[in-house]
Formats: C-alpha cells, structure tokens, sequence
C-alpha cells in the first residue's frame, strides 16, 4: 500500500536531528573532552551525578548513554540497572566509560546490559567510532520496533502503540510535572459514506485523514495512532490544554481543506471529523484511562454539539 510504503520510507530514511548524546561524569574536564568530541555530530548532554543522569533519561531520553563507572553518589552499574529496570528506558544504549579496565569489571558492565565497555584515557578516533556504531544500531532497532506498530492501512502508529505511548507519556508528566494533551477523534458519518461510495474508497479516505493528522503535528514527541475504524488519537506531550485546543481545531480545518466529497454527510458536503480534548496540567498525577475517558467523553460531546467541531475539558478543572 502507497500510505504504507512510504511510512517505511521514511522512517529508515537518516533522522534529521542530530543524535542526542548523554555524558555522565562526575569530573567536568572528562565531560569537556567527549563535547569536543562528540560536538560535531551530536547533540551532547551532561550530568555530573547519577540522580541528574536517571532524570534526564526519564524525562527527554537520549540515544546513547556514556557513563562513568566510579561516581560518589552511585556508581554506574547501579545506573545502567536502574534504566534497564525501568521500560521507558530500557531501550537506551549504555556505554560504560571506565579507568578500571580489570576484566570482570567489563563482564559486569555487559551482563547488566551494556552494549560496550571504553577505557580511560580515551583515544577520540576509537571512541568516535564505536560510539557511531552504537547509534547506527539504536536507529535500525528503533525503526524494527516501529515498524511492528505501524497501521496496515494508514501508515500510521496502531492502536497497540498508542496504548504503549500514553502509559509512558502519562507517567514522564508525573514525574517532570509537565502538561500533557490528548485528542481523540473520527470520520463524520463514516458508514454512511462507506455505504454511498464503497470500502476501497472508505480506505483511501481513512489514509488521506491519518496523514493530514499527521502533518499538522508540530514536534517529534507529538504522535497520531488509528485508534480503531475511523477513530484516530493524538498525544501531545508538553502541551497545554489550550494549546492542543487549537490544534484540534486546526486539525478539523486541515481535513475539511482536503476537501474529499461527503454526499451524505448531515453537518458538510465534504468529509469532517469531530474531536474530544483532553489535558492535564502535570500538577495532579492521573491515570491514563482518566485521561482517554475524559477525551472520549468530550468527542461524544462533540459529536451532540452538531459534529465537525472539537470540545474539551481539562482534568481537575474548575469548570
């Protein structure tokens, strides 16, 4: 399938942002050798304790992870277990970053889940290059794992995925008290418009919605999954409640604008959808079905408004 197919495209085509490089050491000067390293070609990040390094892995994860063993607060074996333990980051890669280059030291390292083990001094060229190898692994692995969550018929993150994502979403916004925004939302009329123009071109309808959802999201956190049927959902993460308002609103205008025919639509003579907000402010923890509950109920709402329009509502709210 076309949508499909280049769904695949792209995400084994080169990532356009830089790689995002964790350096965790508690000796600054160790930190400044590997940004003059690394500087070039990644973006780097440090943490100078274990307690910064878990946090920033949980909150903004990045693709590799080059770690001290020694370290005054906790070591880095007892780092890498943490992140291996915890499934929002089990997936980054650790390269353990060491003085100590005694044998069972590195068996120790790689049992807990390290993918290499670099000595002390480090020699720039060596630790390029399998800090390179690291991150064209992380890619291909990433892309194998998507690809298990792509929709057939969209191109889009199935409904899988989606149950995935907002578990770990709605557990990073608890722990970072950050906001986090969710819109779920269907095809107007959907079976009247199967019945009146025919499955293949209910299909084609439900591909060209998935992919204008998916173009009108602005950052790479952002994500749009096929539901079920014609219902898709969108997660913002770090989004305002008002914020994904309007972009619920843009993303009614954004299908409307592509103008497929929609004879036996009661609201347009176009295809619309209709679509239910939910947000949180990242100061009251919730759950995810609070979330996805409050989200449909709002869709339901719009739907008995008159369709083609989005309502909202925001989790502990006043109003």
């Amino acid at each position: 399938m076309p949508h499909t197919e280049n769904s695949i495209v792209s995400l084994l085509s080169t990532p356009a942002a830089k790689p995002r490089l964790l350096v965790v050491d508690d000796q600054p000067i160790n930190i400044q050798v590997m940004h003059q390293i690394f500087a070039a070609d990644c973006q780097v990040f440090m943490a100078t304790s274990a307690v910064q390094a878990l946090q920033f892995c949980r909150t903004t994860p990045p693709d590799l992870v080059l770690l001290d063993v020694v370290m005054p607060d906790m070591d880095g074996f007892e780092v890498c277990t943490r992140l291996k333990a915890d499934p929002a980051t089990r997936d980054i890669p650790v390269i353990f970053v060491t003085a100590h280059t005694e044998a069972d030291q590195e068996t120790r390292g790689l049992e807990l889940g390290a993918v290499d083990f670099i000595s002390k001094p480090v020699v720039p060229a060596v630790v390029r290059a399998r800090v390179k190898t690291q991150l064209t692994l992380k890619f291909q692995s990433d892309v194998l794992r998507k690809l298990v969550f792509l929709d057939g018929l969209t191109g889009v993150f199935n409904r899988r995925y989606f149950d995935q994502q907002l578990a770990i979403e709605v557990a990073r916004s608890a722990r970072a008290q950050s906001p986090l925004a969710l819109i779920m939302l269907d095809v107007d009329f959907f079976k009247r418009f199967n019945d009146h123009y025919g499955h293949q071109t209910g299909d084609d309808c439900l591909r060209t919605v998935a992919q204008t959802l998916k173009a009108c999201l602005r950052r790479p956190a952002d994500l749009v999954a096929r539901y079920g049927g014609e219902e898709f959902a969108c997660i913002l993460p770090d989004t305002s409640y008002l914020d994904a308002m309007t972009l619920a609103r843009e993303l009614e205008q954004a299908v409307r604008q592509q103008a497929m025919a929609h004879a036996d639509s009661s609201v347009a003579d176009v295809v619309t959808i209709s679509l239910g907000v939910a947000g949180q402010n990242g100061q009251t923890p919730c759950q995810a079905a609070e979330l996805l509950a409050l989200a449909d109920a709002q869709l339901y709402q719009a739907k008995d408004a008159g369709r083609a329009q989005a309502c909202g509502s925001e989790l502990n709210s006043p109003a």
